[in-house]
């Protein structure tokens, strides 16, 4: 897929026409005569301010964003000490930094940002004074040169770890834990969020020093390196929107080329920006990066940013892509993993990665007006990024994984806290995607029952959709103009209405199904054209026509490219755009993980307005299988279950989920028959609910697999620590063995430095069982013994001097 980014002069687009090539931006694009001459002119997106969502799947998720999710986020932010940072750093009260991490200066930057776009439709004084208070602390932190970053402002002879003892010269020697340039860029972008919403500067003239600062700063000749972790580039850009200061955006793009090559793969650092061609590394930095890339891209006509995105886009889409439209499938890294590779346990998936890929793919279709980046953008935001937040909107998931054994459960807030204030901001601004304009056309990008007012070369349009859309196929878009106009209407036709469940060919449909949609005007059938993915109606248009769009929502088998080894010989189930999990409340005996479907079945569909809020399920049927003694498999009789939409997920209670179904034997995963083990209690000396890995029976294939769960006892070091099982009853065992866990080289933890078993019975202590206790990476470390009888056994562990240490799995026969 390539980007065909037209050629903008700089010198032909007014300052509010730039304005609005960012994502969150409010204010509408004008374009001089001479562009507006030709429909080959700039897209721009009809701001958020302008849609008022009317149905009820986003308006109550808007609604609960406002009166929950952004509150709970604010006192949060007090409780966990994030606001006492700012006010030590001002003088208004005697401490020390409160907490962790550097970046937590930036949830409080990010929820001003979601209060501001909440304010904007829904005006509140209570939230807008406790908006005014923070930026009343911010302002307090402040140096007077414009410098902001509490954690160094409140002891600058020793900062944070991962800074300097020196203002900004971290990331130049690598350091890509540090988040000075970080911080300055979610200011910038609150700063721009709230003057445009309130039209208060107090928070955009903090954000102006800081700006300043950095000019004076960075540059040719002056400080020559970027940030550790990229944002400052998109802030910088909405800085300039924001004030008309070129100086911004000449900084953004240094910040940008001065980047590689010889750095940090992991913070896209390895290569010159133009150079890249695959997305690497940490992948909420890495989307990032590329949205910045995109607005520099057309802001300068920069070709050879264009043919890098294009290469990574594609990269990406083909081969690292989830089916929900998550991305970065490595925990270790936080981000992006080999091409293919895409286990579903350990999928990561950061709700933040989430919104990166929607802030790319918004930046790309701009530029393009081709909807496969919309497609793409629609995928994640309704399920990659849904999946996120819980339906009552007051806890989150930083990963999100297609696949659970009940390990998985979203919490209520976390000491690395950046994916609640993110869905808080991101939530506000879904109005903003649905709709955007050429210089004569209007693209219906999001289906979703809205009224918009829409400025089309003077002449204002009122558009009104109504639909049950996603559950509904069926959309209705009124047409008001203040006077009858030509135009053209250009309406997305999903991809999932034909062969591209992702563009490329990594996902693919198998049920052979044609296009089903129809569109027409007034009741009456209508020609159209298809242009880049849209259905284009060139006419005059009059106060009161009404296009009407109907798309099949059947559900669909899905299937992986072979290359997908995680996914072979399963399937998963798309409805329109809703991606489909079996979860352990709608199966018999609470498990889905031991389920085997059967392809040539058919799919029911119904709205049950009493589940989850209310969604469509599909209804499919599935047989249990378990292990036989003699290694055979047995099924049970066939049974319903209700697939529901993955992003309601653990909202009922933590339990199995998945999203690829099995199909047969060779990927169907039978109950495993009772041992020992698997049969007993289960205590450590660190108490975690992943003290059910140990006996899950679920085996690792090597000491560094995440697919599978594992206990640790990280952060731990050097010290002594143990596993115990308690058996049902007194057993004879005579031998044992222990897969550990070592995540080598980027966590913290290895194989242990030593270990031995312990057993007792009901009436005495604990006795060393006596082997020869070896210790094996990659494979079991195994012992054998004399028959011993005990009610429980106990393995102690000493760690390694300077790291943790863990265990995939525990077996005692």
């Amino acid at each position: 897929m390539n980007l065909r980014l037209r050629k903008l002069n700089l010198t032909k687009i007014t300052l509010s026409a730039l304005c609005c090539v960012m994502l969150f931006s409010s204010c509408n694009k004008t374009v001089t005569e001479e562009t507006q001459e030709s429909e080959k002119g700039p897209i721009t997106n009809v701001p958020f301010t302008s849609v008022k969502i009317t149905d009820t799947f986003w308006s109550e998720k808007l609604d609960r964003n406002r009166e929950v999710t952004i509150p709970i986020a604010i006192q949060q932010c007090y409780t966990t000490g994030r606001v006492d940072n700012f006010k030590i750093a001002g003088g208004l009260m005697k401490g020390k930094y409160k907490t962790q991490m550097p970046f937590d200066d930036t949830d409080i930057y990010k929820l001003i940002e979601a209060a501001s776009y909440s304010l904007q439709n829904h005006p509140d004084p209570q939230l807008e004074a406790r908006v005014d208070t923070l930026v009343y602390y911010i302002s307090k932190a402040q140096e007077p040169d414009g410098y902001i970053y509490t954690s160094r402002t409140i002891d600058p002879k020793h900062p944070h770890p991962w800074a300097d003892t020196t203002r900004w010269t971290a990331a130049a020697k690598g350091w890509y834990g540090s988040h000075e340039l970080y911080n300055c860029g979610h200011l910038f972008e609150a700063a721009a969020a709230h003057y445009a919403a309130t039209g208060n500067s107090s928070l955009l003239d903090i954000a102006t020093k800081a700006a300043d600062l950095l000019v004076k700063d960075f540059g040719p000749g002056k400080l020559e390196f970027g940030p550790g972790h990229q944002v400052v580039e998109m802030g910088l850009v909405k800085m300039y929107h924001a004030t008309g200061k070129k100086e911004y955006l000449d900084l953004a793009k240094f910040f940008l080329d001065v980047r590689g090559p010889g750095g940090e793969e992991y913070s896209q650092a390895h290569k010159k920006v133009v150079d890249q061609r695959e997305p690497v590394g940490h992948a909420v930095r890495a989307t990032y990066m590329y949205s910045a890339m995109a607005d520099i891209a057309a802001l300068y006509d920069e070709k050879d940013y264009v043919t890098a995105l294009n290469a990574i886009w594609d990269d990406l889409v083909g081969k690292k892509m989830y089916i929900t439209g998550g991305i970065g499938s490595g925990g270790g890294n936080e981000g992006f993993d080999a091409a293919y590779k895409l286990p579903n346990m350990s999928a990561y998936c950061e709700t933040c990665a989430s919104v990166g890929n929607i802030n790319w793919n918004e930046r790309m279709f701009l530029y393009d007006g081709d909807a496969r980046y919309i497609d793409v953008m629609e995928r994640t935001l309704y399920n990659a990024f849904l999946s996120g937040v819980s339906l009552t909107g007051d806890r989150f998931f930083y990963p999100n994984v297609l696949e659970s054994i009940g390990q998985h459960n979203r919490g209520a807030w976390f000491g690395t806290a950046c994916c609640p204030p993110n869905v808080a901001r991101t939530l506000p601004s879904v109005p903003g995607y649905v709709y955007a304009k050429g210089p004569n056309s209007i693209y219906v990008n999001l289906y979703m029952a809205n009224i918009a007012e829409i400025d089309l070369a003077g002449v204002n349009v009122k558009v009104e959709q109504e639909t049950k859309y996603p559950w509904e196929g069926k959309v209705n878009i009124k047409l008001d103009p203040d006077s009858e106009k030509d135009f053209a209407l250009k309406m997305r036709i999903p991809g999932w209405t034909n062969d591209d469940v992702i563009p490329g060919d990594l996902y693919h449909y198998a049920d052979g199904h044609e296009d089903k949609y129809t569109i027409s005007i007034n009741g009456e059938d209508v020609e159209y054209t298809m242009d880049n993915g849209y259905a284009v109606v060139n006419k005059s248009w009059k106060k009161g026509d009404v296009v009407t769009i109907d798309f099949d929502m059947t559900p669909r088998i899905v299937e992986a490219s072979d290359s997908v080894s995680a996914d072979k010989g399963k399937m998963a189930i798309q409805r329109g755009p809703i991606v489909y999990a079996a979860e352990w409340p709608d199966s018999e005996g609470g498990k889905v993980l031991n389920l085997i479907f059967s392809e040539r079945q058919d799919f029911n569909s119904e709205y049950d307005a009493d589940k989850l809020g209310g969604v469509v399920v599909v209804k499919a049927k599935a047989k249990a299988a378990k292990a036989k003694l003699d290694g055979g498999i047995e099924y049970s009789e066939e049974q319903e279950i209700e697939l529901i939409p993955y992003y309601t997920w653990n909202n009922r209670g933590a339990g199995e989920m998945m999203v690829w179904l099995p199909v047969n034997e060779s990927s169907v995963r039978p109950l495993p028959s009772p041992t020992i083990a698997s049969t007993s209690k289960v205590s450590g000396s660190r108490e975690s609910k992943m003290l059910i890995a140990l006996n899950d029976q679920l085996l690792p294939g090597s000491s560094g697999d995440h697919e599978w769960p594992y206990y640790h006892w990280w952060p731990k070091k050097g010290t002594e620590e143990w596993v115990q099982y308690d058996f049902e009853g007194p057993k004879t065992i005579s031998s044992s063995k222990v897969y550990w866990f070592d995540d080598e080289p980027y966590g913290e933890c290895r194989i242990p430095a030593s270990w031995e078993m312990q057993y007792k019975t009901k009436n005495s202590n604990w006795k060393t069982i006596k082997a020869d206790y070896s210790v094996v990476k990659d494979d079991w470390s195994a012992v054998s013994f004399d028959p011993i009888t005990a009610t429980a056994v106990r393995i102690k562990i000493k760690l390694p001097e300077k790291f943790s240490a863990g265990i995939h799995e525990w077996i005692v026969d």
